[in-house]
């Protein structure tokens, strides 16, 4: 399969239109994030996190289950999440006037199973993402729900990628943008459209180092899996990486970095200082790459995009993580 073209990217946006919201831009000197920063730059934020559902993660779903038969949507829906996909399916499900059945990991942020819940979804429960894979299994079989999955195929990468195209139409000549990846469903998205939009733009990936999947993905040639999984950053734990999405990927994405844990906590500390937002790590992923292994690479570039893709995350955690 190939990627998503820009027409249809434009479709999809235009299905999407009446159930998730344009989220907005801010404009920053790079010297604001980082007085040492070598040249005179701007940041352009792009602030995914003030999206319906807190993170991007409501373009894929809806998008993908848009394309459902009648007879599909009479049967519902189920997903596997550590959270914010359970939260997306959950409000796509509501919005579309499906039932969804969803099972979590039993560490997932309170905060997202409350979301979840708050929009109407069954949830579950399940030790770990194994075990929750399995139950998801049991719920297509017996109930022949369908299953939305998280980051994988032409449906949640192309609703992904209706991101990607409000963002360089908002801040055209942007001359890098920088995305945080997990499964790669929203860098494979973001980066279709922004490099078929604007080919001189250059999209950086950033993983964490306990989650590389995608980083190995690309060293290999071919999607990996990890064998541990170990970062703060659960949203950006996926264990492996699939075919479409890493196709996509290896075609738009320049180049995958890495930061360590430490790296995302004092980028979440200097998001809620300079922008006044608290984050959770997946959302500070992509400065934190910024700040630290791209900074070389983004010397003498006047326009820096960087995804903010997400803020589901409960006082309590959020506190615990960033202080010192």
């Amino acid at each position: 399969m190939s990627a998503p073209t820009l027409a249809e990217i434009r479709a999809a946006r235009e299905r999407l239109k009446d159930k998730v919201r344009v989220t907005p831009t801010l404009t920053l000197p790079m010297g604001d994030l980082d007085r040492d920063w070598p040249g005179d730059a701007d940041a352009i934020f792009k602030l995914e996190l003030f999206q319906v559902t807190g993170t991007f993660k409501a373009r894929g779903a809806l998008n993908g289950m848009l394309a459902l038969s009648e007879a599909q949507r009479a049967k519902g829906v189920t997903a596997v999440s550590a959270g914010n996909h359970a939260v997306a399916v959950a409000y796509a499900a509501q919005a579309l006037g499906l039932s969804a059945r969803v099972v979590m990991i039993k560490t997932a942020n309170p905060l997202r199973v409350e979301l979840a819940k708050s929009f109407g979804a069954d949830v579950e429960f399940a030790e770990h993402g194994a075990a929750a894979f399995e139950r998801v299994k049991e719920i297509e079989t017996k109930e022949g729900r369908f299953f939305v999955h998280p980051f994988e195929g032409p449906g949640p990468v192309t609703g992904t990628a209706t991101l990607g195209l409000e963002w360089i139409e908002q801040a055209p000549g942007m001359d890098a943008v920088v995305i945080a990846c997990g499964g790669g469903g929203l860098l494979a998205g973001v980066a279709a459209a922004i490099k078929q939009a604007s080919p001189s733009t250059q999209v950086f990936g950033v993983e964490p180092e306990g989650a590389d999947n995608m980083y190995q993905s690309f060293e290999k040639g071919e999607p990996a899996k990890l064998a541990k999984v170990a970062t703060i950053a659960d949203s950006l734990g996926p264990p492996y990486s699939t075919p479409y999405t890493f196709g996509v990927c290896k075609q738009y994405v320049d180049r995958m970095v890495l930061v360590s844990d430490d790296a995302i906590r004092d980028a979440m500390r200097l998001s809620l200082r300079v922008l006044k937002l608290a984050v959770e790590p997946a959302g500070a992923a992509a400065l934190a790459g910024v700040l630290g292994p791209l900074r070389d690479a983004l010397r003498g570039k006047k326009r820096i995009g960087i995804l903010v893709c997400g803020a589901n995350i409960d006082a309590a955690t959020f506190c615990k993580l960033v202080s010192p």
